[in-house]
């Protein structure tokens, strides 16, 4: 038979772990979750390996978003992603979205440079510079095959 105290003691210690679990789903989710705020544009990309929804999107190495949703679009076979970004960053309409490696086991991020234009992206808007990810396996395969092309020239 349990006394008052020891419920008392289950029951602050429960409550505990509640609310250590809470501040964990509210970290994991970052605060941009539960404000609301933000605005969203889009873009196209060839290709977009290693993106999927909630990856981050960075501008001079800071977390500015999130991809809200990346889909294929079947008319032109490009990925298109939809970005989100907080109100306070506006971005020139001639702003570039440049798939970038976070190292070299194969995870990504979207990089946003600014451009210079005097207009700005609005909600819904395109990003229409982007260039879409690049395989680091190709990559060293045209560097291969670039040096046995090279030996047999000699």
């Amino acid at each position: 038979m349990t006394t008052n105290a020891e419920q008392r003691a289950e029951l602050i210690a429960g409550a505990a772990v509640l609310a250590v679990a809470a501040s964990f789903l509210i970290w994991a989710l970052g605060d941009d979750a539960f404000s609301g705020r933000g605005y969203e544009v889009t873009a196209s990309f060839p290709d977009v390996d290693g993106i999927e929804v909630g990856t981050e999107i960075r501008m001079a190495g800071v977390s500015l978003g999130r991809v809200s949703d990346v889909r294929l679009n079947p008319q032109t076979y490009m990925a298109d992603t939809v970005l989100t970004l907080p109100d306070d960053v506006v971005l020139p309409a001639d702003s570039a979205a440049i798939i970038q490696s976070d190292g070299l086991l194969g995870g990504a991020y979207i990089q946003i440079q600014p451009g210079g234009s005097p207009d700005n992206l609005a909600a819904g808007d395109e990003i229409e510079d982007v260039q879409g990810a690049v395989s680091l396996l190709q990559l060293m395969m045209k560097f291969i095959d670039s040096q046995s092309s090279d030996e047999g020239a000699e």
